[in-house]
């Protein structure tokens, strides 16, 4: 039964999110008329008026459709913590009664009744749960997801259950910031990490790692937490009686019971043996690199054993496996030279992603091209950033994305860039970044980092240089 089935208008602010989009969609999917704002045109709120909802740019009541603004009892408005508080059509709607309910609201209240999986964590959230929405799927197992990345295998953010079946899962990714986590009640939990992150909206870490245990307290009776082994290890302490603890790593050494041996990088791949409570699989071979993928797709491995998908058709699914857009995206291979896109934005991630990079590809010269996300997280983590971007030969800096934050006095990527360590550094403009990748060559592998609109760069670098490299338009 639909849970929503009083509102047949749904309007989202905000509409273009990852995660807004998702929820779009599953509505426009089960039957409901859809439309929303955003503030920009993007790829993806392109992709959603051509899916037939109606999205509009300008922050004007007169722009709200009028199927949304003559029906305020049958209309569900969306909101995303992104919309400023100064906002002419939020302001209006609340004046008018309607019912605004936050993203994460609205995605409890449509996994309540289902078996739900919601990955968490500071980083691997969005990778983690696409790879556990695609090894079920691929497995023939009945499912729905709400992803926070475009998944190379579906081409979307969203998995449609067959409605014919009952009782199918629901993958989530469940989201720690403004604590919208804490609007689920899951069957099985990861949680890939609990760095500090989001310390604009915690203050310290501590009240972070709270979060995080609020958040597995809530898994249902019976269920099951996966839990990295680097995460704060007092969150196993907060799961209810009867719940599950299987804690994941790399290597034994490190002492989870779930854990990964023969690592071999081989090209773009990478292969490995998974051992763990549910079993082994030899031979997995993961198409999409990095040690840090390789441990993702361990606690994926794990739900999808726990969902009860066979060796054989485990080791089908991961080798079918092709990541996230912006997650490890190779955007140009020639021959030895390489361009690689990644979503990093925290030092953890960044450190993962460039060992990874060294790895497959040692003595070359590297290159990243580094855009900071948000004014605290800079002021927070600059020598974080610097010790991980260090691992570089040269690293170029953007200015910093501000997203929803106003500038902060003294805070710039100059906090960044003094630190590091690397033999060449630099602050540059996009421009600046395009105008070099014409003329200059020293470098092997380019590596363009940050969860900003850094990604606006990606189809000019690649058309460049695969003229460059290739000596063809792209």
């Amino acid at each position: 039964m639909n849970p929503v089935a009083a509102f047949p208008n749904v309007y989202f602010l905000g509409i273009g999110g990852i995660g807004m989009s998702a929820l779009a969609r599953w509505f426009q999917a089960n039957g409901h008329r859809v439309s929303g704002y955003d503030k920009t045109p993007t790829p993806l709120t392109q992709a959603l008026a051509a899916e037939g909802i109606r999205v509009h740019y300008d922050d004007a009541v007169a722009s709200i459709p009028a199927q949304v603004r003559e029906n305020r009892a049958q209309t569900l408005v969306v909101l995303t913590p992104a919309i400023p508080k100064d906002h002419q059509e939020w302001a209006w709607l609340r004046e008018q009664g309607y019912d605004i309910r936050k993203r994460s609201q609205v995605l409890g209240l449509l996994t309540a009744a289902h078996r739900t999986i919601a990955v968490a964590g500071t980083h691997g959230k969005t990778t983690t749960s696409s790879m556990v929405a695609h090894l079920l799927h691929h497995a023939g197992v009945n499912c729905s997801a709400f992803l926070g990345g475009i998944a190379v295998n579906l081409g979307s953010n969203l998995l449609l259950a067959d409605p014919a079946q009952d009782n199918a899962p629901v993958v989530v990714e469940a989201d720690e910031y403004d604590r919208s986590f804490l609007t689920l009640h899951p069957d099985i939990a990861i949680v890939t990490s609990t760095d500090a992150d989001h310390l604009d909206i915690y203050g310290d870490q501590e009240s972070l790692v709270e979060s995080f245990r609020q958040f597995v307290g809530q898994i249902r009776p019976g269920g099951t937490l996966i839990l990295n082994h680097t995460a704060d290890q007092s969150v196993a302490a907060a799961v209810p009686a009867g719940v599950r603890v299987i804690r994941y790593g790399l290597s034994p050494e490190q002492g989870p019971e779930l854990h990964a041996d023969h690592i071999k990088a081989q090209g773009h791949q990478f292969r490995f043996d998974l051992h763990g409570p549910q079993g082994t699989a030899a031979g997995l071979e993961l198409a999409v690199p990095g040690f840090h993928n390789v441990e993702n797709m361990l606690a994926a491995c794990c739900v999808a054993q726990l969902e009860g998908v066979g060796e054989a058709a485990l080791k089908a699914a991961v080798a079918a496996y092709r990541g996230v857009k912006r997650r490890f995206e190779f955007v140009l291979t020639a021959g030895e030279k390489v361009y690689v896109d990644d979503y990093a934005h925290h030092p953890r991630e960044i450190e993962a992603f460039l060992r990874s990079l060294r790895a497959l590809y040692p003595g070359k010269r590297l290159r990243v091209v580094f855009q900071p996300h948000l004014f605290s997280r800079t002021r927070d983590f600059a020598e974080g950033f610097a010790q991980s971007l260090s691992l570089a030969d040269e690293v170029i800096m953007l200015d910093i994305y501000p997203a929803r934050e106003l500038p902060m006095p003294g805070v710039t990527s100059d906090l960044i860039l003094a630190r590091i360590t690397a033999p060449k550094k630099s602050l540059q403009t996009k421009a600046q970044v395009l105008a070099a990748a014409e003329v200059d060559t020293d470098f092997d592998v380019l590596a363009t980092v940050g969860a900003g609109d850094i990604d606006q760069l990606v189809p000019g670098l690649k058309n460049i240089l695969d003229i460059r490299w290739n000596g063809a338009e792209a």
